[in-house]
């Protein structure tokens, strides 16, 4: 037996110490994890891109929502740890292509788009907090039944509500029946917080809605509900995602502020919003916040705070360094991205609007009347508008029109006008079609005449100017008056510069005054409205001033002011 030598084992042993160490070593995991989350708000259905201003941002022509899911498709490519969210209003406000479908459009649309988690906006409640519940678990209209094949299968993507419950008992009994709500007792409308694995760290989303919601929506949409305190709503589902162990937290907020810098500035950020933040616990550690349609990127104490306008005309991309060993958020920044039309349209959206479309183009294709020049809802230094004060005109005229004897004044409120009618260069007087007045009126509200005395016409125009906020109505011809912020409020209109068709408002007359279900109801906090008698219903907006178009083309776009400011 031949024995091999003490070199040829002392070189084999080397050979093999030198064969593992030529072995690529298994990487340990990085102590820390990228993650990216990706937001949205107040995108209300736009499908299709807006024309005129409402298109562009930063002198680039935007959204879509074609483009919109090209460009967060690349994003994500960018990084497999993502998490896409939007700030709420997804639905409700919407143009036609998205309406007549009761927003399943928009809800395809934005399932396609890959969004993930998104809160609860005053909008998504406008047909009723049980319609928002079909639109998650899917379903076909209880009336229009089913408007698109296949028929419709709801959200992919989860609602949550942390400061909004539900009493069965105090809604409707009639929504209860033919809803999915089971039991009496009182719970959250949708769930208060969802927590996500992400590359192996987790990270809580809490979802908010504005406390004064209420105050905004039709209140037979929102009877059952109780909307909460924001904060103390974030600070307690906070406080229990810690008890679970969860580090990284993020809250989505239909709730926001205003800012006078750039779509990535903070300039002046308003002190509402300033206060809000501040009193959420110390543990969130991004407010992804909307409804106020603004653009910011800010730090408000040691929360990362932002918004992204409006109508899918920019992403906000968020970059959270989470630590893998507890779960804490060691870095965070965010960046607003313009949505523009450069990329290529996401085909699967395409198909998903050419469904939908055959809709709303045959009602919404049809030509009403003509404008003789741009009609544009840019308030001047009184809070008046041209458009606001064309759309007073037309619910006057529409009353008057139905013979309901005779009817003094209108009112409209500016937060119900959610588009111009954009007349380009050189083609007045420019065709406006059903579509288009739609888009300006999206809400189906109806116009109803009701009796007030003029004591009571007064004690409307001072509840304009509450706490901190002034929400001037529009107003129709004829009636003009004066007022000065700088005076106590309830004190603020000159009662002698109040007057209608050329005569001082008397408090003693009745008046006859048409207005929009949502305000007679107490919407934009204008309670003495509920002192209106004797009610006729007139009809829907939107076919009412369609009806106006079609009988004063080409309606003209300047038309007089009504409302002065002093000083």
């Amino acid at each position: 037996m031949v024995r091999p030598s003490r070199i040829a084992l002392v070189c084999a042993a080397a050979f093999l110490v030198s064969a593992v160490a030529a072995q690529p070593r298994a990487q340990a995991p990085a102590a820390t994890v990228d993650v990216q989350i990706l937001a949205i708000n107040d995108f209300h259905g736009a499908l299709e891109p807006a024309s005129g201003a409402n298109g562009r941002l930063s002198n680039t022509d935007v959204g879509g929502v074609e483009y919109l899911s090209t460009h967060l498709s690349r994003l994500r490519a960018a990084n497999p740890n993502t998490v896409v969210v939007s700030a709420g209003d997804n639905i409700g406000a919407t143009p036609l292509l998205s309406s007549l479908s009761h927003d399943e459009a928009t809800i395809d649309a934005l399932n396609r788009a890959g969004l993930q988690i998104s809160a609860v906006g005053n909008h998504e409640l406008d047909e009723g907090w049980w319609e928002l519940r079909r639109m998650q678990n899917g379903g076909c209209h209880p009336v229009d039944g089913c408007v698109a094949a296949p028929p419709f299968a709801g959200a992919r993507f989860t609602y949550l509500a942390a400061n909004i419950t539900l009493d069965p008992r105090q809604a409707d009994p009639d929504v209860i029946a033919r809803s999915d709500v089971q039991g009496t007792g009182t719970r959250p409308l949708f769930p208060p917080f969802v927590i996500r694995e992400v590359g192996g760290v987790r990270v809580g989303f809490i979802g908010l809605t504005l406390e004064d919601a209420p105050t905004i929506i039709i209140p037979a949409s929102v009877r059952g509900l109780t909307f909460s305190d924001e904060a103390r709503a974030a600070n307690d589902a906070a406080a229990a995602l810690r008890k679970m162990g969860v580090r990284a937290i993020v809250v989505v907020m239909h709730q926001g502020g205003e800012q006078s810098g750039g779509i990535n500035g903070c300039t002046n950020m308003s002190a509402s919003l300033r206060n809000l933040v501040t009193r959420m616990s110390r543990d969130i550690d991004v407010v992804v916040s909307g409804h106020s349609h603004q653009a910011y990127n800010c730090t408000i104490g040691n929360k990362l705070v932002t918004s992204a306008s409006s109508n899918g005309r920019l992403v906000t991309d968020i970059d959270l360094r989470v630590s893998r060993s507890d779960g804490e958020v060691v870095s965070k920044s965010a960046r607003n991205l313009l949505v523009d039309r450069t990329v290529p349209k996401d085909p699967e959206e395409s198909a998903i609007i050419a469904r939908y479309s055959p809709i709303a183009e045959k009602i919404g294709g049809r030509v009403v009347g003509t404008i003789a020049g741009s009609l544009m809802r840019t308030q001047d230094a009184a809070g008046e508008s041209p458009l606001g004060r064309v759309l007073a005109d037309a619910m006057l005229d529409g009353a008057r029109q139905a013979r309901v004897g005779d009817v003094d004044i209108a009112f409209w409120n500016s937060g119900g006008i959610r588009a111009d009618l954009v007349a380009p260069a050189g083609t007045t007087p420019t065709p406006i079609t059903y579509a288009q007045l739609f888009s300006v009126l999206p809400f189906g509200n109806e116009l109803i005449v009701k009796t007030l005395t003029g004591a009571a016409l007064l004690r409307v125009l001072e509840e304009q100017f509450g706490e901190g906020r002034t929400r001037v109505l529009p107003v129709s011809a004829g009636f003009t008056y004066t007022y000065n912020l700088a005076r106590p409020r309830g004190q603020r209109v000159d009662p002698a510069s109040v007057q209608i068709g050329g005569a001082r408002l008397d408090p003693a007359r009745r008046y006859r005054v048409a207005t929009s279900n949502f305000l007679w109801g107490g919407g934009d906090d204008v309670s003495a409205l509920g002192a209106g008698t004797d009610p006729v219903t007139i009809g829907v907006d939107v076919d009412i001033v369609s009806a106006y178009f079609a009988r004063r083309s080409p309606v003209r776009s300047d038309p007089p002011a009504r409302i002065r400011k002093l000083p």
